[in-house]
């Protein structure tokens, strides 16, 4: 393992002017200047960790979640993510831990969820969907196959304030829910949230509400459903589902299969927020109702096209959020903060200045020649922590260069 770290404070003149009128993302609404200034990027070089995801433990614990070609990995941080080691999830699994798609959550009580699927990749099918439940600070694991079906995908899975557990996931006949209420022990599968479709997201409200992103791309691209782009939500801990259509006019391509995780978050005054990419264009819409009816605005803008969106939530209105744009030698990701007013205006949007990965496609197992830069992942996981920082992981997948980065940012 290896271990870089770069600690910047930067003035945010670089971000101001990435943001400004024809030099990169629009910031409609905008009042007195602002930047999100990067304050650290650490290099932690171990094992490789695409579509990673962050949580934090209430005792302050950071922990990041990816996978590589042939498992799922956790590490964590007890220095601010100034350094981090792995932790030993198989420590009590039973061999559940997967090689895919993975996600985290965390209780108020410190009960940590780790969800993994297993992708078959000779097939290009996943085979399982399990959740690792640890209540010890990762010390400790207990593992639940929640499915072994053909086609299982996308796992996430979120707490409500309750401390009541949801996970969801797809397997080309619907999306499939289920819950435990015991910090879990147990798990029960209920009804499937749609008969369609591809599980996108998965968002948990102030009031223990779920909300669901039902996409028509399911089974790892391995079926497609038309017509089927939805926001499902249940006030009854998944026992029953109300459906409205998802905001946008969505065009979605089955020869490109770039719309993959299609972002909710609910803010603490319980209202759900969707963000998507439309060409060089961001989206936010906010619902009040849950999810009935939606209120869009255009938040950024950029020269090429953006793909790829993530979400996250604070407080009343407060967003942030990454996505990506370019490709090959002018692949870049973004990183936003989004404050939502009450008085119908647009968000009030602060952008940092553009970053690129040190990620190379691989073909084959190898890298290819000549290199191109890739994503590693359909999204890069934001997250507030409670020091008031926005962290945000991505991938590292380089020759001789396996991990991820931590990037911490201030609102200035």
């Amino acid at each position: 393992m290896r271990l870089i770290e770069v600690s910047l404070r930067l003035c945010a003149v670089a971000a101001v002017a990435a943001c400004a009128p024809g030099r990169g993302a629009a910031r409609p609404g905008s009042a007195a200047p602002a930047a999100l200034a990067l304050v650290r990027h650490v290099e932690h070089l171990d094992s490789l960790g695409r579509e990673p995801m962050v949580v934090e433990h209430p005792d302050g614990t950071l922990f990041v979640a990816g996978y590589g070609r042939a498992h799922s990995t956790l590490w964590k941080s007890a220095d601010r993510g100034r350094s981090w080691s792995r932790v030993d999830v198989e420590r009590g699994a039973g061999g559940l831990v997967g090689n895919s798609d993975v996600d985290l959550a965390v209780a108020r009580d410190g009960t940590l969820y780790f969800a993994s699927m297993h992708f078959d990749r000779a097939a290009g099918e996943g085979r399982q969907i399990a959740v690792g439940v640890s209540r010890d600070a990762g010390a400790t694991w207990a593992w639940t196959r929640l499915s072994r079906a053909r086609f299982d995908d996308r796992p996430w899975v979120k707490v409500a304030p309750d401390g009541t557990a949801h996970v969801i996931w797809n397997d080309g006949s619907g999306v499939s829910h289920a819950v435990s209420r015991d910090r879990g022990a147990t798990w029960t599968r209920g009804e499937r949230v749609h008969p369609r479709g591809g599980s996108s997201h998965l968002a948990v409200g102030p009031a223990g509400e779920v909300a669901v992103r039902v996409t028509p791309a399911s089974a790892s691209a391995n079926r497609f459903d038309p017509g089927v782009d939805l926001v499902a939500v249940s006030t009854d801990a998944g026992a029953t589902w109300r459906t409205h259509p998802a905001p946008g006019n969505l065009v979605w391509d089955t020869a490109a299969f770039n719309r993959w995780v299609e972002p909710l978050a609910w803010d603490e005054r319980g209202a759900l927020y969707s963000f998507w990419a439309d060409g060089r264009a961001l989206w936010l819409a906010r619902s009040a109702d849950r999810g009935a009816t939606w209120t869009s605005w255009p938040v950024a803008e950029g020269r090429d096209s953006a793909f790829f969106p993530y979400l996250a939530a604070r407080g009343a209105g407060e967003l942030a959020a990454t996505w990506s744009s370019g490709a090959g030698a002018t692949l870049q990701w973004h990183l936003a903060h989004l404050a939502v007013r009450d008085d119908g205006r647009p968000p009030r949007v602060v952008e940092s200045a553009p970053y690129r990965t040190d990620v190379w496609r691989i073909r084959g197992g190898g890298f290819t020649d000549p290199p191109i830069r890739d994503t590693a992942g359909e999204y890069l996981a934001v997250a507030f922590l409670r020091d008031g920082t926005l962290a945000v992981v991505t991938p590292i997948q380089a020759p001789g260069r396996r991990g991820f980065a931590w990037w911490s940012f201030e609102l200035r």
